[in-house]
């Protein structure tokens, strides 16, 4: 299968007469990118899977609706074509990556997207995202290539943007064995593929998600937001007795529920920025022509006030939904109102005003 090149998509993009259409699935942080795209002047589509377009008719999200019987039938040739004659571009987030795969948005998904999707790679395959954060300057955990030469607290975790669904805590090869056997049969259940492991070194600290905007027209690392993630079980699990949790034999999992805001301590911010400013620096590198648009480094902060950092998501978070009003950094930057969502349009609509949309969309 060929790769999409760019240039077509340009051209796809320059035979649309008149207004674009800005779409996206309805999942994930639809509901902020569409609001974000009505305040910018755009008309919107959310694509729906059949049983979870509620939301969006309730919220009157979008202009359109369109619902597919699955999310992967977007690659099918005649949606395709529905969507260009709409004129839309596509903004990716998660459940893109997770639902129609890496595979499908560089290969069949030929509709205009919003940033470098590229780059999209570099967050599913989990080696080349640590060679890529480690380029940057930036600490990871340690990690162990053979589960038989675990010899401490080690996260466990499969690839795709799955929202924590699977992970578990391995202290030995024995546990990390009778672990994956159950979390194996779970996904084989769900009709969900294991893929290769990735084994962490467990860092104690504080969960800080932090978000950036890369404007390719400007030339500039937006910091954005922070936010933790709320995770069930593993968060119900703290406000146990430890004697209890012991006897209750409870089995911790890290299934993603939602999202907590974070305000970080101004002592903070000159690392939390350089970070931002290196991750874009390498990705022009390893990835041309690098990061466009939103990508949050989803890190945790030790005792020491260091960023340790366990993964990167090369698009809009979920975690910057909390800010659909705007979040304190935002603010700074842009004055109230402005959301990730928001931010993405503005970036569309200055690139169309400028004539520069060959720098935002492949």
């Amino acid at each position: 299968m060929t790769v999409i090149k760019r240039e077509d998509m340009l051209d796809v993009l320059d035979s649309y007469q008149g207004e674009i259409t800005v779409a996206t699935l309805g999942s994930h942080s639809a509901l902020q990118i569409l609001k974000g795209a009505r305040e910018e002047g755009f008309r919107t589509i959310a694509i729906c899977e059949a049983g979870r377009e509620e939301p969006y008719r309730r919220f009157r999200a979008a202009d359109e609706i369109l619902v597919l019987n699955k999310f992967r039938d977007i690659l099918k040739d005649d949606f395709i074509e529905t969507l260009r004659k709409k004129k839309a571009v596509i903004v990716p987030h998660g459940s893109l990556i997770a639902y129609v795969g890496i595979d499908g948005i560089e290969e069949l998904l030929r509709v205009p997207m919003v940033g470098n999707r590229s780059i999209l790679r570099w967050e599913a395959d989990r080696s080349a995202e640590r060679r890529w954060l480690l380029e940057a300057g930036i600490r990871m955990p340690g990690e162990t290539k053979d589960p038989r030469e675990i010899k401490g607290l080690s996260l466990v975790k499969f690839p795709g943007a799955k929202g924590g669904r699977g992970y578990f805590l391995a202290s030995s090869y024995e546990e990390f064995v009778e672990k994956s056997e159950k979390v194996r049969r779970k996904m084989e259940a769900r009709g969900e593929e294991m893929g290769e492991a990735t084994i962490q070194e467990y860092i104690p600290g504080v969960n800080m998600y932090l978000s950036y905007f890369y404007s390719p027209l400007k030339g500039e690392v937006e910091f954005f937001s922070i936010d933790r993630r709320y995770e069930s079980n593993i968060d119900g699990l703290t406000r146990i007795p430890a004697a209890d949790q012991t006897r209750a034999l409870i089995e911790p999992s890290y299934v993603v529920v939602g999202n907590i805001p974070i305000v970080a301590r101004e002592s903070l911010l000159p690392r939390i920025l350089e970070m931002g400013d290196n991750i874009v620096k390498v990705s022009k590198k390893i990835a041309p022509p690098g990061m466009l648009g939103p990508f949050c480094l989803e890190t945790m902060v030790d005792h020491n006030l260091e960023f340790i950092a366990f993964e990167i998501s090369a698009r809009i978070v979920a975690g910057t939904n909390p800010y659909m009003d705007g979040s304190p950094y935002s603010v700074l930057l842009h004055g109230p109102g402005m959301s990730m969502g928001r931010r993405i349009a503005r970036e569309i609509r200055n690139a169309l005003d400028q004539g520069r949309e060959g720098e935002l969309f492949t």
